[in-house]
């Protein structure tokens, strides 16, 4: 339990009213303060007295429900007083002891327990938090630095907590083979499961139950976000939701993420574009469906189908592959700075050559990019319709050095897994079939299409060099072993702020596709690479 006692000192404002009322004046032999002397305001640093002092009149007050003082308390009291009532309100938790821990610089942690009752079923709370202290600029104060986090870390500003009747009932959720899926045996699948439940729970034929749960505000919502449950009071009855998810290929898909942390992975099936296997190292975000990522090299996938198409390229023409090329002011370079002399565009893909691809920029228009990925690759149009919240990828029109960029997966490019793995299957079986977890059979949802396909020509050359990356390219040390008909390619995607690259892989094995990211983990064949081909091993 936290103890102390807070003291409320009363300043200019009770001086204002003694001398409003004929109080002591400055004639009197009280020395008045000058008007033009400015109080001194605390910077720098804040000390390890000011940070416990603080935090701890934070907590005290919320602990003691005195939601006004702890508000004060905080950077944002408009804010803060408003969820911390809605702590008691609408959450219907009591009984809230909080205890702080050891504080790491300005941030302190601490543990929260606590009842959370409703009419008469009661169920225990338990969970930790953190908040920050902060200085405020405008006279030094230390205040505890306000985000909704700071009451559970679930929640982002905007957010609520509400206990009561669900809005939704739950979905008992199956895999393809009518097993079911829980976040306990896929560990990834909690923000699927979430999804599942929001956009198929009334209509499964569940009963809803009580529950504490987030409701949503408007910025999480844009980020695609689902109302989360945090603790179930009583169970409703669930409805049933059938997905395509694979058991083996997602148990093994989980067994390859936990090897490498911030790395996400998504296979599809190319023939139809059934979600087979989702996964995320970091279980509180989908990073497979919603991340929104440079996807560096691999995007040359999409490049490559456009130049081909041109006719600014063929599979074993000679094609440029220069140390520099410079376009829109900015001076591109190759990795190491390598190049290809007398290579062909084979070559180049095969070894990523990035100026092989930016050097034809001259030649194209500021949208050509955009409408490849959008007309052939189904990217970007922001209408895919899995069955849960996904990000559709993004290529934006642009122009100079950032079209440029764009062509070799930097600019504005933004993807994720699940897209990239489309990319894979769209070059496997000739079409665009959008990616699904659910049928559309089972609400009647239409899904996305691309208005045109690549010709022949394009398609077949597209074929060999993704064949020829993954038989001697920067491909070939992670896809040995994977026999049959397959293809890849690797990325590398920089990032301010990181030292090592994010990489990516994307490639296909017969009816399979894959793709996969590992965040800061350096070049693609050897971080994501290994992790997609274990999985097309298992397929094809």
């Amino acid at each position: 339990m936290i103890g102390g006692v807070i003291a409320v000192v009363v300043g200019a404002a009770g001086f204002g009213a003694y001398a409003l009322y004929g109080g002591a004046s400055a004639d009197d032999g009280t020395r008045a303060a000058s008007t033009d002397q400015k109080p001194e305001v605390k910077t720098g640093p804040l000390s390890a007295t000011e940070v416990t002092t603080t935090a701890k009149a934070f907590l005290t007050a919320w602990q003691s429900g005195k939601v006004t003082e702890a508000a004060a308390a905080t950077d944002d009291s408009a804010a803060a007083k408003s969820l911390l009532t809605g702590y008691t309100k609408d959450a219907r938790i009591k009984d809230v002891t909080l205890t702080p821990g050891t504080p790491t610089g300005d941030k302190v942690p601490f543990s929260v327990k606590a009842t959370v009752s409703y009419k008469d079923t009661e169920k225990p709370l338990a969970y930790d938090s953190a908040l920050t202290v902060v200085r405020r600029t405008s006279d030094g104060k230390p205040l505890v630095d306000w985000h909704s986090a700071v009451v559970h870390p679930d929640l982002k500003d905007g957010d609520k907590l509400v206990t009561g009747e669900a809005g939704t009932p739950p979905v008992k959720a199956l895999d393809r083979d009518g097993g079911e899926l829980t976040k306990k045996k896929y560990a990834s699948l909690g923000p699927v499961l979430d999804g599942l439940r929001e956009k198929y729970g009334k209509r499964a034929g569940g009963k809803a139950g009580i529950e504490l749960r987030v409701e949503r505000g408007k910025s999480a919502k844009s980020d695609d976000l689902s109302d989360k449950t945090l603790l179930e009071l009583s169970k409703g009855t669930p409805g049933t939701v059938k997905t395509t998810l694979d058991p083996a290929l997602q148990t093994a898909a989980e067994k390859q993420v936990a090897k490498k942390p911030r790395s996400s992975v998504a296979v599809v099936r190319p023939s139809t574009g059934e979600i087979l296997a989702a996964a995320n190292a970091s279980p509180g975000f989908n990073t497979a469906f919603q991340g929104s990522l440079a996807p560096g090299s691999t995007m040359k996938v999409i490049t490559a189908s456009l130049l081909l198409e041109k006719g600014l390229a063929s599979a074993d023409k000679k094609h440029p592959c220069p140390k520099y090329f410079t376009y829109g002011h900015w001076k591109f370079q190759n990795d190491k700075k390598f190049e290809i002399k007398d290579g062909t565009f084979k070559a180049s893909f095969a070894r990523s050559c990035n100026t092989a691809f930016i050097s034809q920029a001259p030649k194209l228009k500021d949208d050509d990019l955009t409408k490849q990925a959008q007309q052939v690759f189904g990217l970007g149009l922001n209408n895919w319709a899995i069955g849960v919240p996904s990000f559709d990828g993004a290529v934006p029109v642009q122009s100079a050095a950032q079209m440029g960029a764009s062509l070799i997966g930097q600019g504005g490019v933004r993807m994720n897994p699940l897209n990239m793995a489309s990319v894979s299957a769209t070059v496997e079986s000739g079409t665009f079939h959008q990616p699904y977890l659910v049928s559309p059979d089972v609400d009647g949802r239409k899904l996305a299409t691309a208005s045109r396909t690549m010709s022949a020509g394009t398609l077949s050359q597209l074929r060999e060099l993704m064949s020829y990356t993954a038989d001697y390219g920067t491909a070939a040390e992670a896809m040995a072993g994977v026999s049959g008909d397959a293809g890849a390619k690797t990325g590398s995607a920089e990032v301010d702020g990181q030292k090592k690259p994010n990489g990516w892989f994307t490639a296909y094995r017969g009816d399979l596709a894959a793709a996969g990211v590992v965040q800061q983990g350096g070049h693609g064949g050897e971080t994501a690479g290994p992790m997609v081909a274990a999985l097309l091993k298992m397929g094809g």
